[in-house]
Formats: C-alpha cells, structure tokens, sequence
C-alpha cells in the first residue's frame, strides 16, 4: 500500500468520524437520507474543480482563478441566452470560454516562463472584472428549460438503483480478476455503494440528480488519466523533477499548456452546473471557490509540492470540505467563521505533507 493510498484511507476514515460527530451535533438531522444527497450535490461543483486541480497540483503548480472563471463563464453563458441563443449555443460558448482561458494561463506559463501563482492571480481578477463588466454588475437570468435540467433534473430511481448494482458486480468481478487483491479497497468500495442505495432507496429522494452524476463522470475519468495514461504518468513525473522529466524526453511545456487547458475546460463544466442551478449567470458567483478546491486536494493528499496524490483521496477532501460546509450552516454558524476553520484545515493538511517529506 502506497503512502498516498494510506493517506486517502486515514482521511476516508476521519470523513466517517466527522460525519458521526456532525449526525450527534444535528440530532440526526445530518444522516437524513435527503440531507446527504443535497449534500452530493452541493459538493459536485467544488468536486468538479479539485478534480481539475488535482492535477494542477501534482505537477507542483497551482490555480487561483477557477472561482472568477466561474463567474466569467456563467455570465458568459447567459449573455447568450440573452442574445437568443439555445442550451446548446451556450453550452458551446462555455466550454470554449473555459479552454480559452486555460490556455491563456498555459501560454503566460510555459511561453513567457511567469510562475503559476503569478499568472492566475492575474486571471482571477481579469475574470472577475470581465464578469462584473459583462453584466453591468448584476445577475443575469437564465430562463431555458433545457438548460435548467443540466443541474437540476434526477436520474430516475430504479435507473440509478439498477446502475449501482452493476458496479457493485463489476468491482466484484474485476477484484476477484486482479493478481493484487485489496480488500480493503474493495470492502469500502462496496460500502460506499450500499450507503449510496441506502440513500436512493429513501421516499424523500426523487432520484439521482444529474449534478451527481456529471461529478463522478468527471472523477472517473480524472482518475483513468491519472492514473492510466501518458499524459498522467507525464503530470507525475513533471511534478517530481521538471528537469529529470524534460531529460527523459517528456515534453514539458506542452504538458503544462494541456494541464491548465484541461483545468479550464472543467472549470467551465463547474460553472455550467452552477448557472443552471442557479439559473442565472452571477458576477460573484464562486467567491472564494479556489480556497474550496485547493482544500479538498491538500486535505486528500496531494503534495504541493507535486509529483504524487490521487483523485480518489481529493473526492474524500471534497467531501470533508462538503460536510463543514454543510453541518457549520444547520447549526447556524456565520460564513465567516467558515473561512477561518477551512483556512485552518489547509495549514493543518500542508503541515502533514511537510512532515511527511
């Protein structure tokens, strides 16, 4: 077992504490079967971004922006609907707008050699203005049936109960497959689908939101590229020595520029799944969205300082993000002092890794 594998399980394993504490502290409130899937859902947009930044991180870099590209392309989403356009225009111009974005962090980063810090906390504030400009600082109403349904429409139950049970069968099958059995990996792996029927299979749950299932889409394939691909294998080993890396013929600035494309190109699938939720583009949309993030992929393990970490241990920070969250607002606790404790999670996370190496 390796430490960022032993990591995740130390995490996964203060995730179930918290939660056992938080249901003591709401009287149950908290372990309410449609309580922990609004909580799904309010961890899908942040999961969506760690995801991205994970892999940002692991080359030792870092994105600041990602809560103004939120704003940016949300109100650049709704401007086309306000133009006239259709869910699948605005669909369009927001994920371009996001790959645009990270490909101009990419080129400041790889072309002019600015340091990652430096370029995105241009970004974040040019987004920020962008956003504030474009809709003459107010909300933008988005008024599209399609579009709504992006984030707000359910999977039905059966459907959902029916997709559970086939994973559940094929992480059986292929455990009893594989030449290196972990058991434990399979044991919570089976565990967390049984609390997932546990939860569908509940009255007060219409079903399965589709902000759900865009999440872990995208933390599936988060996964499978970092952990099966060249291009993943590439972030590893660029995060562990850059030059080692270029040394061995792996071409680093062409990584890095795909690296920050691919963060915006999720970061305009987070603000999709906002603004439809929302059902407006906001200008002050994914305040302090970065902070969540970087929290989520520091507290699942990745090293700031790259080179190693995984996208199964920033779902667990993700939700461990999520639940404060969640928990700090039924006991009526101000946002403000939920900064103050995120803040601290993240010097605590970074401590560990600094002892750690």
């Amino acid at each position: 077992m390796t430490r960022s594998n032993l990591r995740s399980y130390s995490m996964l394993g203060a995730l179930v504490l918290m939660g056992l504490v938080s249901a003591l502290l709401t009287g149950g409130v908290f372990v309410r079967p449609d309580n922990l899937m609004n909580l799904a859902v309010q961890v899908s947009v942040n999961g969506v971004l760690a995801v991205g930044m994970t892999l940002i991180i692991m080359t030792g870099g870092i994105d600041l922006g990602v809560g103004s590209m939120l704003a940016l392309i949300g109100v650049a989403a709704a401007k086309v609907f306000g133009l006239g356009g259709g869910a699948v225009a605005a669909i369009v111009v927001a994920l371009a707008a996001g790959l645009l974005v990270g490909a101009w962090n990419g080129f400041f980063l790889t072309r002019l050699g600015l340091p990652p810090f430096i370029v995105t906390l241009g970004t974040m504030t040019i987004a920020r203005g962008l956003a504030l400009v474009m809709s003459e600082e107010r909300a933008l109403p988005i008024v599209n049936h399609a579009f709504y349904q992006l984030g707000n429409a359910n999977v039905p139950r059966v459907a959902a109960l029916a997709a559970l049970g086939v994973m559940a069968a094929y992480g059986l099958w292929t455990h009893l497959r594989s030449a290196n059995r972990n058991w434990l990996h399979l044991a919570l792996t089976l565990a967390g689908l049984a609390l997932a029927g546990w939860v569908l299979g509940d009255p007060s749950v219409e079903g399965l939101p589709m902000t759900v299932v865009i999440f872990a889409v995208v933390a599936a394939a988060g996964s499978f590229v970092l952990n099966r691909s060249r291009f993943g294998r590439h972030l590893r080993a660029i995060g562990g020595n850059a030059s080692a890396a270029a040394l061995s013929g792996i071409n680093v600035r062409r990584t890095l520029f795909l690296d920050y494309a691919l963060m915006g190109l999720l970061a305009a699938v987070a603000a999709l799944l906002l603004a439809s939720r929302l059902a407006s583009g906001v200008p002050t949309a994914g305040n302090m969205a970065e902070l969540d993030a970087i929290a989520a992929v520091v507290i699942g393990g990745t090293s700031l300082a790259g080179g190693s970490g995984t996208v199964g241990g920033t779902l667990v920070g993700a939700f461990i993000i999520g639940l404060l969250n969640n928990v700090l607002v039924l006991m009526n606790v101000q946002s403000n002092f939920q900064y103050i404790i995120k803040g601290l999670i993240i010097m605590g996370a970074v401590l560990l890794d600094v002892r750690k190496k």
